[in-house]
């Protein structure tokens, strides 16, 4: 039997374990099943954050700081939200530059019926719309274009989707005001060149340059990704980053 003092540190570490598990669970990670279910696909991913389980009911931040990075964060979170709606469900999308194409989220398996698009011209209203609607149980995920958040704002956004379990995503269109925030993961997605099939014209499947820059109690990494019309694929490490156009300000 085990001394007194080592009784009570184990009791000690047992409590503090606990605590842990339930504070993971209130920012959104669940515990990974065994039989892989709930699992988006992600592989390595995944991996990265904690218990190896996509957070939902969380808010994600995705650098977006030109349209091009734009453009392939929006087809990399298309493919996410198909695995998330897998069963069913609805989306609501925040618009303020009316640069989102519907019909080419089909492509991800993300029929544009399947979301609620909605046009707002202001950064207030975009916020104001977007807390409202994490707090909707129904809905399966909101996306919002907003140029900057406080971390008093992002700590509103997360106390909403606590209660709901509602995952949000902000594409954050101007990376220089990033700011501290209560996001769970800060994401940045950039194009690859796709692989085409020898003698075939065209473009092949898209391909993207994921790098988690930061995830609460995970590990931050950089992973090539590609997109076979199905599912993701994590490519092996060496593939080339297309260097974006540098855009002047204004």
């Amino acid at each position: 039997m085990l001394p007194r003092f080592y009784q009570m540190q184990a009791t000690k570490q047992d409590t503090i374990n606990k605590l842990r598990k339930d504070i993971l669970l209130l920012e959104g990670f669940k515990p990974a099943l065994a039989d892989g279910a709930g699992s988006l696909g992600l592989g390595c991913i995944e991996a990265a954050f904690p218990n190896g389980v996509f957070p939902v009911g969380a808010i994600h931040e995705m650098l977006c700081p030109t349209p091009e990075h734009l453009a392939a964060c929006t087809g990399f979170m298309a493919g996410t939200l198909s695995a998330l709606a897998s069963k069913g469900g609805v989306c609501l999308w925040i618009n303020r530059y009316q640069r989102l194409f519907p019909p080419s989220l089909s492509f991800f398996n993300m029929p544009p019926h399947h979301f609620i698009f909605v046009d707002v011209k202001q950064e207030k209203d975009a916020l104001w719309v977007m807390e409202e609607a994490l707090k909707c149980e129904g809905l399966t995920a909101v996306i919002a274009e907003l140029q900057t958040i406080t971390f008093a704002q992002s700590r509103r956004l997360q106390l909403a989707v606590e209660r709901s379990k509602v995952t949000g995503f902000i594409l954050h269109n101007d990376p220089q005001k990033a700011r501290a925030s209560t996001c769970v993961a800060r994401w940045q997605v950039t194009q690859l060149e796709s692989e085409i099939e020898e003698g075939l014209p065209g473009v092949w499947f898209p391909r993207w340059q994921v790098e988690l820059l930061k995830v609460r109690n995970g590990k931050p990494g950089s992973w090539a990704v590609s997109w076979d019309g199905s599912g993701f694929t994590i490519l092996e490490e060496g593939a080339k980053i297309i260097q974006l156009p540098q855009r002047k300000a204004g």
